[in-house]
């Protein structure tokens, strides 16, 4: 009887293991078959509310351009709406589709502001919202510790949601959320190969990198590493194993794409050195635990790939790469239409900040440079030579909101109430009168990845005063015909002095500066044929084309 026990408890567990491969393949097909009548249904829903019908014969490609804050107002929208702009314009039968979470604005609202903001016109008729409820798990404010693991796994959650309610026909993360990516490719997987979905990014900010690993390292304080963790050698040392976890796996996720636009050579340096980037802690620790080798496996294998032999993307254009270990720039555009008009003499002695009001923006340093500019030269408190400052900035959510009420109160213990000026989400117009009226441009940001407000502020004729670090360092205020286009500086107390010397530069008390003067039209015309020359919006789609989501479809 035990013998025929146990010959009966054999059979079933040898009939149970060939059962359980073929119950699974079941399992996938039945949820890949769904995941294809879904988007199926999904399709000819956009296509229906978009007002095209079958008969007209097109046949619709669908990019998904994923900016959780398209609606936000800075510089990273402006590089979005300037890409779907120029979608519109080239490709009639290319379907926008831009996952967001601004679910308190419509459709309508948010082409309205892109219009306002950035003077960017996008046709409804092929532009389609996603619109996410689960945005709040990628905001600060829901991960008070360990921040960037916390909006990680968010990003992965809200990727989620974005491809379970649509699968695009190529995936594009315009704002940082490389997190998603093995998200995207899952669903590939999961739709056994059925959606080929190719992963593009165009990084405007790594979200870890080697200089926030250095600068804890060496214990210095600053807004991503705080004074009780910079005085602590033992929360040092757990805050390095933190950004090494992250860094590495970061690292698996930007792999995960097909092509990497970044937006200056700062950016570049970094997402190369990220790409490229190895840990063998973590490996041997992978190595050791098959679970988490499986994890890296997913990470780092090319499951589905429409690439040739080569490496290249089908009908990829002449020289390019895949770009897996390689980030190609292209520069954010500027809109130089309205900018360009405005005249380079007769400015008005203010100091204007374009910026919104986040902590890497560095508001305190500007008012405390100017507040040190006031000290050391009184003559810009009063009469004809009074300077004063202007802040516009955007303002995304209550944070900022109590960031501005911060730096506001910090206006008044330096007691230059009446010198300052805050203006909050400023309409494009608005934001233009400032350009055309003022006579100096203010960035303080350390290691600004690009810094579009300096373009803007060298096309408008304003002489622009930057942090030396990033992308007004390397790449944006830079000698032009061998001769200076603005200045640098990096403290406040350098900050107040070059302040002077460009305020020194337009002052016509007496004849004797008259040579400053012309010097001071010559930076300026210098400032904007350069910046003309090299951030123009032609030279911006022209970039985005060549190296790109061209030839992934």
């Amino acid at each position: 009887m035990t013998r025929l026990i146990s010959y009966f408890d054999v059979m079933s567990l040898l009939t149970l293991g060939a059962l359980l491969p073929l119950l699974s393949y079941f399992l996938f097909s039945s949820y890949a078959n769904a995941l294809r009548t879904k988007n199926s249904t999904k399709r000819e829903e956009i296509r229906s509310n978009l007002g095209i019908t079958k008969e007209d014969g097109r046949k619709l490609k669908f990019v998904g351009l994923f900016h959780p804050y398209c609606n936000a107002g800075g510089g990273g929208e402006r590089v979005l709406w300037a890409a779907v702009a120029h979608i519109q314009r080239t490709e009639p039968d290319m379907i926008s589709v831009v996952y967001t979470g601004d679910t308190d604005a419509t459709k309508e609202d948010i082409i309205k502001k892109a219009k306002s903001r950035f003077d960017v016109t996008l046709d409804p008729e092929t532009l389609h919202f996603v619109f996410l409820n689960s945005r709040r798990l990628v905001e600060g404010s829901t991960w008070p510790y360990f921040t960037l693991l916390g909006q990680s796994l968010g990003s992965m959650v809200l990727g989620w949601e974005a491809m379970s309610k649509f699968i695009p026909d190529v995936f594009i993360d315009t704002m940082g959320y490389a997190f998603t990516f093995p998200i995207v490719s899952l669903f590939s997987v999961l739709s056994l190969g059925t959606f080929n979905v190719p992963i593009g990014a165009y990084v405007h900010y790594p979200i870890i990198h080697e200089d926030m690993v250095s600068r804890v390292k060496s214990r210095k304080q600053w807004h991503t590493n705080t004074g009780r963790i910079a005085n602590s050698e033992m929360l040092s040392s757990g805050k390095i194993l933190y950004y090494r976890f992250l860094l590495y796996y970061y690292s698996l996720s930007l792999r995960r794409t097909s092509f990497i636009m970044v937006n200056s050579s700062w950016t570049q340096n970094h997402v190369n050195a990220i790409l490229n980037h190895s840990d063998w802690t973590f490996d041997l620790i992978h190595l050791l635990i098959p679970p988490l080798g499986l994890i890296k496996l997913f990470l780092g294998y090319e499951w589905f790939s429409k690439k040739n032999g080569d490496g290249q993307p089908k009908d990829a254009p002449s020289g390019s790469s895949s770009g897996r270990r390689e980030a190609r720039i292209v520069y954010p555009p500027v809109d130089p239409k309205e900018m360009v008009k405005f005249p380079l003499e007769g400015r008005e002695k203010v100091i204007l900040s374009l910026a919104q009001f986040r902590p890497e923006k560095d508001h305190p340093t500007q008012l405390g440079a100017f507040a040190k500019l006031l000290k050391a030269h009184p003559q810009y408190r009063t009469g004809k030579d009074s300077v004063k400052l202007v802040l516009i900035g955007g303002c995304r959510n209550a944070e900022d909101e109590a960031r501005v009420d911060a730096l506001k109160r910090l206006v008044g213990e330096l007691g230059i109430e009446d010198k300052v000026e805050f203006i909050l989400n400023a309409p494009y117009p608005d934001m233009l009168r400032w350009l055309s009226r003022s006579s100096i441009g203010l960035s303080t940001m350390v290691d600004e990845h690009f810094g579009i407000n300096v373009v803007e502020f060298m096309v408008s004729g304003l002489i622009t005063v930057a942090h030396a670090s990033g992308g007004p360092l390397k790449d944006i205020i830079l000698p032009y015909k061998g001769k200076r286009t603005g200045y640098h500086a990096t403290t406040p107390e350098s900050f107040a002095e070059v302040l002077h010397e460009a305020l020194s530069l337009s002052s016509l008390s007496t004849e004797a500066e008259a040579e400053a003067k012309d010097e001071d039209i010559a930076i300026r015309e210098r400032a904007r044929e350069s910046a003309m020359k090299r951030f123009s919006e032609e030279e911006f789609v022209k970039g985005w084309d060549e190296n790109g989501w061209k030839g992934w479809f």
